[in-house]
This record gives C-alpha cells, structure tokens and sequence, in this order.
C-alpha cells in the first residue's frame, strides 16, 4: 500500500555560483527541463531557469533541494495566468 507524502517546505532560496551553479530550495516540483531550461514549481511559484550545458548535481525529494550546474544566463518567475484574470475580472466589475 502506498501512502502520499506530504511535505512541509515552506522556505525558498535561490544562490547563484560563477554563473556556473545553481541551488535552489523549496522546490516541489521538476516539471520539464534539457539542457537549455529548467521549469520548477518552487513555494513561492513557477520559476524558469535557462542558460546552456546545464544538468542536474544534486535533488534531494525529501527537503526539496535542486542543485544544477552548467552556464546560468537567467531565471524568471512565471505569473500564474488563472490568478492574473480572476483580479482583472473583479476590478473590472468594480468599475462597471
């Protein structure tokens, strides 16, 4: 029998080494990623890591723990679309 494990990872750090290293904590999720781009669901949201050569050191599931090296030329946080239309679709009302 299997049981779900839930786990309580509630901070979230981002270090970068060199430009050749990347730590990353209170990481949920690995969603995609090859070389050129790594797409993480992180506590505080999706977060896009891109640059070239890069793969993975180190994933710890248990403390939610990503280690990846390779050139890092930048990461973003994506926005969550759903949350974007509810607030523009209640604003909106409020100005109707």
């Amino acid at each position: 029998m299997e049981q779900a494990i839930e786990l309580n990872i509630t901070n979230h750090e981002v270090k970068i080494i060199d430009r050749r290293e990347i730590y990353i904590t209170g990481v949920k999720k690995i969603c995609s990623f090859d070389h050129e781009e790594f797409l993480l669901e992180t506590t505080m949201g999706m977060l896009l890591l891109k640059g070239s050569g890069l793969e993975i050191l180190k994933l710890d599931t248990q403390d939610g723990n990503v280690r990846i090296k390779g050139k890092i030329d930048g990461y973003n946080y994506l926005l969550n679309s759903k949350n974007k239309n509810k607030e523009e679709s209640f604003i909106a009302k409020l100005f109707k």
